[in-house]
């Protein structure tokens, strides 16, 4: 009995028990796997009769609500209302009435048979039934509410927001015209200068951006910059974020900061032994992330000081940083708590890595001790109050640079696909996630062995009864001060590989989520921000889910070395869809010169990511005769120049192949085209390994160059007015 309702709850809750792999085949989950999903979902999945009876009051509760608690339709002539009554009151009138976003109110009556049916279901000898009405109304896009009431009654029997979205989303005009734009993606820790303090930071990437528009570009596209751990530093992966909502305030740049000046950290930065310590933290080959960490709070903790001087007056910036703290609400509360929180315990317990390590009145946000403990500390709180406050600042002064430089994307930002397990994010609402769950990934051509990334999902049926305020939230607070939004892995947005805490990566199954419905919010928020949407849909992708995309106005990716025909030849970038944003590598693939090397082939073999050395050499096989046909495409579209031969045997990379590759991309079709400062030096180190931790020093490679030295380049100058000309000429 117990096996049969666990096949009814993994079909209810949307567990795939079968799918196609990397490689176009067929493969099932594990059977176990469905159990321990349903566990880390919240299923007593060992006591028969419990799961059995919890089973029935899902069913139970899903018939018994009216309307579901959230509905999101795109703009039509006519909206859906979706209601559900038991068999005896189909036949009966009910008033319902929506009140806009605006302010707007509209009312009418309905009587549920005049509609579809569109389900029903027997419980206890009661047939309920779900039936669509369709109202004739003319609404704005928003974020209304509809609530229904049997007629002539005043009690409201069911109440739901009710989402209008546009049918896609937003698209920069220039772009919608047919203006082919290319632009970097970097990291912005790994930046260089000569002024920075060991790390990337907002004021260098001010100068990437000004640069970058002067010679054509059009766009800088960042990893995340959620915020991390400052606290913690070594927790420094930007896909494993304590909040998607905040900022990593690592990237402040302190000397910019307007109480700067006239602050004692002024004269702290210019004592010798500080300069001597920034010179350390700027020379090394790796960020050194907790040496930058404590050099930049020691000094924004005595600008701060500064800054208290003025903040109870009604000066501008204190009235601007008590609105900023206003709009941020509990979210903005919950993060600078839980700094400070973490703070104060690494101070008195030793390692308090995230919540789950802390004393047990201080794992969840709205405990009262929580509470107590910011009363007494409420000037450590408004620290970081203040440093989120400044990092929102100093990235709109980057996103206003973006604009006055005429750049028709700007910005673009990158949304992880998820929160660590020791996140802000699941302390203030932990019934949002499930913690015995993992995200990752099944085995793929990145990935062999699959990948585990220890981020807890998203439980898709506590997101609906939130009604889809997380998300809202999430879309809108990525969509700030920028000009586009890549969603990593946007298959999230249909469904996520989940794998139990205890097991390894193949042993997950996917969890489906309500992509229209998510699509539908992501649209509205990109038009109300005026945001292009970029969908990272690389990996295992199902079977129409490019066409979707497509539809929603999101902008697909195309990787140039996984473009490939079926006889194994690569396909013209001439010939990739217009609605997509193209690149030659990505942050978790190999460099241009360590691609063409096989640096990760062999530096895998050595962090053992392969599981035997024929997998190794049939990767290398692969590879070699990749890179043939690589020139066969190259030299076949007159992209790389003559010196350089056709056959791999005695092709080594160099500039000209380096460089012919990127112009050869930007030849290509897709509005967007992506090319990364790493290939303009002709490095060879990846900044990621996938499916390593500390196996390699993800997250910390440098580029080699300063922007500088970068931009005083003749080389790169050219790359640059070649990529744009090419870019031009690719336009309509």
């Amino acid at each position: 009995m117990s096996d049969q309702i666990i096949e009814q709850l993994v079909k209810l809750r949307g567990i795939e028990t079968s799918y196609v792999d990397a490689w176009g085949n067929p493969a099932q989950v594990v059977p176990e796997s469905k159990s321990k999903l349903l566990r880390a979902l919240g299923y007593p999945v060992d006591d028969a009769e419990q799961l059995a009876q919890r089973y029935e009051e899902d069913v139970l509760n899903y018939w018994q609500k009216v309307m579901p608690v959230v509905k999101v339709v795109r703009v039509a002539s006519e909206y859906p209302l979706e209601i559900r009554v038991p068999i005896e009151l189909a036949n009966k009138a009910f008033t319902w009435k929506l009140k806009t976003e605006q302010g707007e109110e509209f009312k009418g009556q309905i009587t549920p048979v005049d509609g579809e049916l569109i389900e029903a279901h027997a419980i206890n000898d009661v047939e309920y039934q779900a039936y669509i009405v369709n109202l004739s109304l003319e609404l704005p896009i928003g974020y209304h509410t509809l609530s229904i009431s049997v007629k002539g009654g005043r009690k409201v029997l069911a109440e739901t927001r009710y989402i209008v979205a546009p049918k896609a989303a937003y698209i920069q005009p220039q772009i919608a015209n047919g203006k082919k734009v290319w632009g970097p993606s970097v990291q912005l820790y790994c930046l260089r200068t000569e002024t920075n303090w060991g790390i990337g930071d907002f004021s260098d990437l001010q100068v990437l951006v000004k640069n970058i528009a002067e010679r054509g570009g059009d766009f800088v596209g960042l990893n995340p910059i959620h915020s991390l751990y400052p606290a913690n530093p070594e927790a420094a992966s930007p896909y494993s974020p304590s909040s998607r909502r905040w900022l990593n305030v690592v990237y402040i740049d302190v000397e910019a900061i307007n109480e700067f000046a006239e602050s004692d950290a002024a004269a702290l930065v210019a004592s010798a032994a500080f300069q001597n310590r920034l010179e350390q933290l700027r020379s090394s080959e790796w960020v050194d992330y907790t040496g930058v960490t404590e050099a930049k709070l020691e000094a924004l903790k005595l600008v701060f000081k500064q800054f208290q001087t003025i903040q109870k007056g009604r000066t501008k910036r204190a009235n601007a940083f008590r609105t900023f703290i206003k709009e941020g609400g509990e979210s903005l509360q919950a993060q600078a708590t839980y700094d400070a929180l973490q703070a104060h315990l690494y101070d008195s317990i030793g390692n308090a890595w995230g919540w789950p390590a802390w004393p047990d009145e201080y794992k969840e946000y709205h405990l009262p001790a929580v509470a107590e403990w910011v009363k007494t500390n409420q000037e450590a709180v408004d620290f970081y109050l203040w440093l989120q406050w400044i990092a929102d600042e100093q990235l709109a002064a980057v996103d206003a640079v973006a604009k006055e430089s005429g750049m028709a994307m700007g910005l673009y930002r990158d949304l992880a696909v998820g929160v660590s397990e020791g996140s802000v994010e699941i302390w203030a609402n932990g019934d949002l996630y499930s913690l015995d769950a993992s995200v990752g990934a099944p085995p793929d051509i990145l990935g062999p062995l699959g990948q585990k990334w220890g981020l807890p999902p998203m439980d898709p049926a506590v997101l609906e009864e939130q009604q889809y305020q997380p998300m809202v939230d999430l879309f809108r607070s990525n969509m700030r001060s920028c000009g586009s939004l890549r969603i990593d892995h946007a298959m999230a947005l249909l469904r996520l590989w989940l794998v139990p805490v205890e097991d390894s990566a193949d042993k997950g199954a996917y969890l489906y989520y309500p992509i229209q419905d998510l699509l539908g919010i992501l649209a509205l928020e990109s038009h109300r921000n005026q945001c292009l949407i970029i969908g990272e849909d690389l990996g295992t992708v199902p079977d129409g889910i490019f066409e979707v995309l497509q539809e929603n106005g999101v902008h697909s990716y195309r990787i140039f070395f996984f473009e490939q025909a079926e006889d194994g030849g690569f396909i013209s970038p001439a010939h990739y869809p217009e609605q997509a944003m193209s690149a030659v590598t990505t942050h978790d693939m190999p460099t241009l010169r360590g691609f063409w090397h096989c640096d990760d082939l062999a530096l895998g073999r050595e962090l053992g990511i392969y599981p035997d050395e024929e997998v190794l050499q049939s990767l290398y096989q692969d590879r070699h005769e990749n890179k043939q046909k690589l020139l066969d495409t190259l030299h076949g579209h007159q992209s790389i120049p003559d010196y350089i031969s056709r056959d791999v045997n005695w092709v080594g990379m160099d500039k000209g192949l380096n460089y012919g590759i990127q112009v050869h991309m930007a030849k290509g079709s897709c509005n967007l085209l992506s090319v990364q400062l790493e290939d303009w030096m002709e490095m060879d180190k990846p900044v990621n390994v996938p499916g390593t931790s500390s196996e390699y020093p993800n997250w910390r490679r440098k580029l080699t160059w300063n922007l500088s030295d970068l931009f005083n380049n003749h080389d790169v100058q050219h790359l640059m007015y070649s990529l744009t000309d090419a870019r031009n000429k690719a336009s309509k």
